[in-house]
């Protein structure tokens, strides 16, 4: 089990994410993940690491949606 949690700064990125009309479905979906792990010892699931990895290997998103997506990525489960 991955013991990390999102920190508060990308908690707080990520709640702007989520509160902004003009944020892609993407940077919700991801932010809504980040949030759900920043007070909790829930780690990221399959579908959504795999989600926030293939963001991380676009051009397509902006550095605030990678960051949220490293952020998944890094609290994943190591033994996937």
């Amino acid at each position: 089990m991955n013991k990390k949690k999102t920190s508060k700064e990308m908690a707080s990125k990520a709640s702007e994410v989520l509160r902004d009309s003009n944020s892609s479905k993407i940077a919700k979906s991801l932010a809504a993940s980040a949030l759900a792990q920043s007070s909790t010892k829930k780690e990221t699931g399959k579908e959504m690491e795999t989600k926030a990895s293939n963001v991380m290997k676009s051009d397509k998103y902006s550095d605030e949606t990678k960051g949220l997506a490293a952020s998944l990525v890094s609290q994943s489960n190591k033994k996937r």
